[in-house]
């Protein structure tokens, strides 16, 4: 019988859509955006479905799709994501639509909250991004999870065996932003945590069942029933849950130990203390939803962002051996240096300055590799954007930052090679429009992690690049993306590592 349901309501919205377009298709209103596809089809280019909207987007920049009871516009055009996230930002919030599709993974964190709720947290999180004793401790964690990690590719180099870089650098980020947000030695590195890695694989797969959300029209269904997708996320939610939970309570008893001599260094145990003044609003779960947010923009978003910069290294050696020259130029170290511990040291708020070409590199990479290739914002009210199409009050609009960073008419006809010189002038780097390079977002929620996001990947690039060579394991092969709230690399990145010297 469920079955038989199933089938009628799918055969009933078909036909729904399909009038739809039509109607959408055959309109002579320039203010309307063209209708380009449905939620099905995105559903079924769901393994290429950034490409698939790159391609329409080449053609009409502004475009709908149809979804169960509204349509939805996407965009590729700067002007139109300015004015949503900056212009008009109080008419564009996150939505129900967002909220209900993140509510079960990340809550009511700074990612999926509005208003005063968003508000609140935004201020409390400037206030720890801004303070220099954050900086001064996060750089101290990079460089010694920094060495760590070379050692282990060291011992791939040294046996001549491939190993997948995602992962461990996966790990490596995990171990960083535990250390930095939340006090703890995870060590999911060195293999030693099992609850660490029970924990890394349960959010990846809550983050692939969240994504699904957004293009299968049945996830409600799915919920209600218990399977597919919705049961693996519904599993995975209790397992971190279990593991988040755990550390909160163990947070408090360690602050309570030492409430009057303890260094607080760490995110969540500021948090903690700021709690006591509102324990009402700042409970367990309001701290919880916290700490997943900063997870997916700790751990998820800088190691698939360096995934991918090691993987276009692979594709463009000559860029990978000048940076190296740079490294060397800008730390006056050369093969020889063999003392990890010593050369990771030497990596200083100075030198990363000066690394011009690196932080070029790494912004050409996140410029064709955004970590969160699609996001969204829905309208309050009725408004008109700024390439004349209209938007009614419960729209939901996506701005497409992959495929933004494949518009010629942004970046020039070169738009799809890669090129870390169109970010140079005289050898110093030139920022472009938040609006255009969309990576880290814009206007009041623009990233406040972005220099600490950069500060890690720079760290991390020094060290493993200043002691290894990197190359695919299997040069034939092409790696694709996989489906996901951030853009991972589908199968992870196996690579072999030859040392430059002993390391």
């Amino acid at each position: 019988m469920i079955v038989v349901s199933t089938i009628l309501i799918v055969l009933c919205f078909t036909i729904y859509l399909t009038i739809r377009i039509f109607t959408g298709k055959s309109r002579n209103d320039k203010e309307y955006a063209p209708v380009h596809a449905t939620i099905f089809d995105l559903f079924l280019h769901g393994d290429n479905l950034y490409d698939y909207e790159t391609e329409i987007a080449r053609k009409k920049p502004t475009f709908r799709f149809l979804s169960p009871g509204q349509s939805e516009i996407l965009t590729a055009d700067p002007r139109n994501v300015e004015h949503m996230l900056k212009t008009r930002f109080d008419n564009y919030s996150k939505g129900e639509n967002a909220r209900e599709n993140l509510g079960d993974l990340l809550g009511h964190g700074i990612f999926a909250a509005d208003g005063e709720r968003w508000k609140k947290q935004r201020k409390l999180a400037s206030f720890e991004f801004s303070a220099r004793v954050l900086r001064d401790f996060s750089c101290s964690v990079f460089r010694r999870n920094a060495s760590k990690l070379v050692g282990y590719v060291n011992e791939f180099a040294l046996s001549g065996n491939s190993f997948d870089a995602q992962d461990m650098l996966m790990r490596f980020t995990l171990d960083s932003i535990f250390k930095v947000g939340f006090g703890v030695e995870l060590r999911c590195l060195d293999g030693f945590s099992k609850e660490g890695e029970a924990f890394m694989k349960a959010f990846d797969e809550g983050n692939v069942a969240t994504s699904s959300r957004y293009i299968d029209p049945l996830w409600k269904l799915k919920r209600f029933l218990n399977i597919g997708s919705e049961s693996r996320l519904k599993k995975s939610v209790t397992t971190i849950d279990k593991f988040v939970y755990r550390l909160i309570t163990t947070k408090r008893k360690e602050l309570a130990k030492e409430k009057d001599t303890a260094v607080r260094e760490d995110i969540l145990s500021r948090f903690l203390v700021e709690s006591e003044k509102d324990p009402e609003n700042m409970n367990d779960k309001y701290l919880r939803d916290i700490i997943l947010s900063f997870m997916i923009a700790g751990k998820d978003t800088t190691a698939a962002s360096l995934s991918w910069f090691l993987y276009m290294l692979c594709k463009n050696p000559l860029v990978q051996e000048k940076i190296v020259q740079e490294i060397r130029d800008v730390t006056s170290s050369h093969e020889k240096t063999v003392d990890v511990d010593g050369f990771v040291q030497s990596i200083t708020e100075e030198a990363l300055d000066q690394m011009q070409y690196l932080h070029a590199t790494l912004s050409e990479t996140l410029r064709l590799y955004p970590p969160v290739p699609v996001d969204t914002r829905c309208a309050e009210n009725d408004d008109i954007l700024p390439d004349g199409h209209r938007v009614s009050k419960g729209d939901n609009l996506y701005y497409i930052a992959y495929a933004m960073g494949r518009m010629t008419y942004i970046w020039g006809q070169d738009a799809e090679e890669f090129k870390p010189e169109r970010w140079l002038k005289d050898g110093v780097f030139q920022l472009e429009s938040p609006f255009k390079f969309i990576s880290f977002h814009a206007g009041p929620r623009i990233c406040l992690g972005k220099d600490f996001a950069y500060r890690q990947m720079k760290i991390v690039s020094m060290a493993l690049l200043h002691f290894f060579r990197f190359k695919m394991a299997d040069e034939k092969t092409s790696v694709h993306y996989k489906r996901m709230l951030t853009l991972h690399i589908e199968g992870g990145l196996h690579l072999c590592a030859t040392p430059r010297t002993s390391a």
